[in-house]
């Protein structure tokens, strides 16, 4: 007869943790409360001094909770239609610079994960070098005023359209992330490149599309220099340099205005937080929907085992 094998209580022979584990762990949540309290204060600050009486901000009462609650500081910035126009320009602005730097991004970094990909060396170093070298604000002002693009919304879209750090994350992500026993099957059913590249990898790349689209969608809403160097219609102004010239205008004296200086410059206190919540308040709305994809994203696109 077959004698049965005593039964093993994993519940009991689990590994505990020790009094110096424990110990390091209460550390350890420690620090990473106190680091996350000093992340996230200043944000929150930013938020209840918006709403709070500038007097009180300016007096320092204003510590945990907003004092005397006020929305005139909103009140200034939204009956202005400039800023609607501002976040209409950026919301257009960033749709554009997206959709061109997907459609950019995505297959050059699956070109260059290939090795069959003729001069890959070649183009490697052809876009290694810009990373560390550029030319300088003249020079690109000068191409872009050969190229009939001052005070155009393209001035403000095309420099943005690629990113050399995100072509390469995307690049490794191809590398580590796409099974080469899966597109050799798709060879040996007769699928060609193209209908490789569009029915196999992109499906499988949802997680460093929606990281991509992140970055350049932030980078692009909070961009303004290109906007402040090469527009010169107000109209065509994004919402960043809307808000500058708001704060620039709020922070002087206004002959005829019928306010004084010290009301000004309470009103300019005032807005210097509003604008922050104004200017951010879509970017963290859209967070949360690509959130999912983020870590994913990032890890694997950035290390190769």
């Amino acid at each position: 007869m077959t004698q049965k094998a005593p039964a093993i209580n994993i519940r009991n022979n689990a590994l505990k943790d020790t009094k110096g584990d424990k110990i390091f762990f209460v550390i350890n949540a420690c620090i990473l409360g106190l680091l996350a309290l000093i992340i996230l204060y200043p944000l929150y600050f930013i938020v209840i001094a918006s709403i709070s009486d500038p007097d009180a901000v300016l007096g320092g009462q204003v510590v945990l909770a907003p004092v005397n609650i006020t929305f005139e500081g909103y009140e200034k910035v939204f009956q202005r239609g400039d800023i609607w126009r501002g976040y209409l320009n950026t919301i257009i602005y960033t749709v554009v610079t997206v959709v061109l730097s997907l459609v950019v991004t995505i297959p050059a970094g699956w070109g260059l994960s290939r090795k069959t990909t003729p001069g890959k060396k070649f183009w490697m170093i052809y876009f290694i070098i810009p990373m560390f070298f550029g030319g300088g604000l003249i020079p690109f002002y000068n191409v872009m005023s050969s190229l009939k693009l001052i005070n155009s919304a393209w001035s403000v879209i095309l420099p943005a359209i690629l990113s050399v750090w995100n072509l390469f994350m995307s690049k490794t992500f191809f590398e580590s992330s796409i099974p080469e026993g899966m597109l050799e099957a798709a060879r040996i059913d007769g699928a060609g490149k193209f209908r490789t590249f569009f029915s196999i990898v992109l499906p499988l790349s949802k997680a460093i599309i929606a990281v991509m689209a992140l970055y350049y969608a932030v980078g692009q809403w909070n961009s303004y220099f290109n906007a402040m160097i090469f527009l010169q219609d107000e109209n065509k102004y994004p919402l960043q340099l809307v808000l500058k010239e708001i704060l620039i205008a709020s922070e002087s004296t206004v002959g005829g205005s019928g306010e004084t200086i010290l009301q000004q410059y309470r009103l300019a206190n005032q807005l210097k937080y509003v604008s922050v919540i104004v200017s951010s308040l879509p970017v963290l709305c859209l967070y949360p929907f690509v959130q999912k994809y983020f870590a994913q994203g990032v890890m694997i696109g950035s290390l190769k085992g």
